[in-house]
């Protein structure tokens, strides 16, 4: 049984293979596009995960949509009813989009697949899941429990802001909802744009800002903003906020409220921008929590598993997970909306097709390196076409070499099979640097990746040696918890009256390009069986440093969507300050390749 999953037309488009209840494939379409965040229709991601498949378009047996046009409509329509007069503007600037595309969006979708090959037929009986259903289902059947109790968090779907469900072998039930505009991820994505970030985008910056700042603003945003009841339900006071029917975030109460203007991200950032991130970061955290308490209290839930775009906000999880009240928490690496082709596809499989679940461990999803890999002849050709100078290595001394250039303050792409699915880079589409370095986080921020100088990077430790590093003890493949630094790596500040960005300043820990102004990081667990590749790197690391920790960030520059292929990479090392790329076993040193290469490309990509 073949099936293919699709998201597309809101943000983070994507296909998904399952075959048999496998998962062979799934691609997020902006790697292949190079359009961050793409909407479009995934043509690209569906031609790769068939091609992965070894299928054609006639062979795929179930095509599913990972949610329900006609629900949203009929929250768009009745969310404008209520509204009456104010979001009039608005409602008329969208009606004409409805009436034309999204309302008939069965037949634009059956359109799209037939120009890709797919037969009436097979287009006649696209399947719909539901949108925090395909979320749900993307966090329950790829997690390694025969039951546990899923808790999907995200901006909207239909109508559906929040939900809590119940899975147990090949089925999920839906226990309680919360519904449209009362929803935490808007409520997080308004204030990520009245701090001047982008929604749907830069809300990982405001994630990233807020240990700068004080949760001064805490009380003013549970008095004025939200209701929030001992369960974790909650009401926002849709008087401060202008996404319902407007075509902003926030409207002028909310800029009275903290007596300051909407931030332009031009305008630099101010204290009072930290201390508001650190405010809304605050009441997040406090929501959520109270949401796991209910959820153990009333159902004893014993396993959690997390999706939705609130789930990739690895602080409130490190504070779920530090909590310890449930046995074990699993998070689908790909959250959002991307992880919604994936979810319906398996939703098809169980809920729908009624097949039998095997549970996998440690999950089903292949340490989510689900996406293109290439070979040795690929990369070849394409070195040769650019004139490139390169030399390929055995293992052992590609290992040797990569370590040693590492430990003399080196900036690495590293290039390696299969693509991750899922907004991290896992290890196989990433920069590597020393973690020790007390000024490689400025040099990555500023001269590679040509970012904010706050944003943190994440440690890749070896997965026996984290709790030696952090206070942490269980695998974290995915990057998406962050827990302390052990306090015998700390370093004492000397300077406490540091405040705001200069706080950057300060060395942490033995590791400081890693560890956060609040003595946290956000950790990436490795071990042998995943990415036996990168595990022998820190190994090799580890045996000349002692320290079994790397920096890993995204292979990519600002605003870019992380490199796919290697002309990807091949363009990223050369458009930036990257000392040494390594594509699969071919090693290439910047300063000898060729000057007419060298390309400053950031214009390409619009800020976020």
């Amino acid at each position: 049984m073949k099936i293919l999953g699709i998201a597309s037309y809101y943000h983070d488009s994507s296909a998904s293979l399952i075959v048999d209840g496998q998962i062979v494939a799934a691609c997020q379409e902006e790697r292949l596009t190079r359009i961050k965040h793409d909407s479009g229709f995934p043509v690209k991601s569906i031609k790769y995960c068939l091609q992965q498949g070894g299928l054609k378009p006639a062979d795929i047996d179930e095509i599913v949509f990972y949610e329900k046009p006609f629900l949203k409509f009929e929250r768009l329509l009745e969310t404008y009813l209520a509204f009456t007069p104010k979001g009039f503007f608005s409602f008329a600037k969208a009606m004409p989009l409805w009436l034309n595309e999204k309302l008939f969006q069965k037949k634009l979708l059956g359109d799209e697949l037939k120009d890709l090959g797919f037969t009436k037929e097979q287009t006649q009986r696209i399947l719909f899941s539901t949108h925090h259903l395909s979320h749900a289902a993307s966090a329950f059947f790829p997690s390694p429990f025969e039951e546990a109790h899923v808790l999907t968090l995200d901006g909207v779907g239909e109508w559906d802001t929040t939900a809590i469900y119940f899975g147990k072998g090949n089925e999920l039930t839906k226990l309680n909802e919360m519904g449209f505009p009362h929803s935490l991820g808007l409520l997080y994505s308004a204030f990520t744009y009245y701090c001047g970030f982008k929604v749907n985008s830069g809300e990982y910056k405001l994630m990233g800002l807020a240990p700068y700042g004080r949760p001064l603003y805490a009380e003013l945003i549970r008095t004025h903003l939200i209701d929030i009841k001992p369960d974790g339900s909650f009401r926002l006071n849709m008087e401060y906020f202008d996404f319902a029917t407007g075509l902003t975030m926030t409207n002028k109460k909310f800029d009275l409220l903290f007596n300051k203007k909407l931030r332009s991200p031009d305008d630099p950032l101010e204290q009072v921008h930290m201390d508001i991130a650190s405010s809304v970061q605050c009441v997040l955290e406090d929501i959520v929590l109270k949401i796991c308490f209910h959820l153990k209290k009333k159902y004893n839930a014993k396993n959690l598993c997390l999706a939705g775009g609130v789930a990739l906000n690895c602080v409130a999880n490190g504070k779920i997970e530090k909590l310890g009240l449930f046995e074990n928490i699993w998070i689908q690496p790909a959250a959002g909306d991307a992880g919604g082709s994936l979810g319906a596809a398996l939703a098809a499989h169980y809920m729908h097709l009624k097949n039998k679940r095997e549970v996998k461990f440690p999950d089903a999803m292949q340490g989510a390196y689900l996406g293109p890999g290439y070979s040795d002849l690929q990369i070849e050709t394409l070195l040769n076409l650019k004139g490139a100078v390169y030399t390929k290595m055995e293992d052992s001394q590609l290992l040797d070499f990569t370590s040693l250039a590492i430990q003399n303050d080196g900036v690495i792409g590293w290039f390696q099979g299969r693509m991750e699915f899922g907004p991290r880079s896992l290890g196989n589409r990433s920069i590597l640097a020393d973690a020790r370095s007390e000024k490689m986080q400025k040099v990555l921020n500023l001269k590679t990746k040509f970012r904010e100088s706050f944003r943190p990077f994440a440690p890749v430790v070896l997965e026996e040696k984290v709790n030696e590093w952090f206070n942490f003890d269980k695998p974290s493949p995915y990057m998406l918890m962050v827990a302390p630094v052990q306090k015998n790596k700390r370093t004492e500040n000397k300077t406490k009256e540091l405040t705001g960005l200069l706080k950057l300043n300060e060395v942490r820990s033995s590791i400081p390009a890693v560890t956060h102004i609040d003595y946290s990081a956000r950790i990436q667990t490795v071990n042998k069986t995943t990415n036996p590749k990168l595990y022998a790197l820190i190994e090799k690391f580890e045996s000349a440093t002692g320290v079994p920790v790397l920096i890993n960030t995204s292979f990519n520059i600002r605003s870019e969507p992380i490199v796919c292929s290697p002309e990807d990479a091949y363009r990223c090392f050369m458009g930036c300050n990257m000392d040494i790329l390594v594509l699969e076993n071919f090693v290439l040193l910047k300063e000898e390749q060729p000057e007419k290469n060298k390309k400053d490309y950031r214009h390409l990509f619009e800020k976020d």
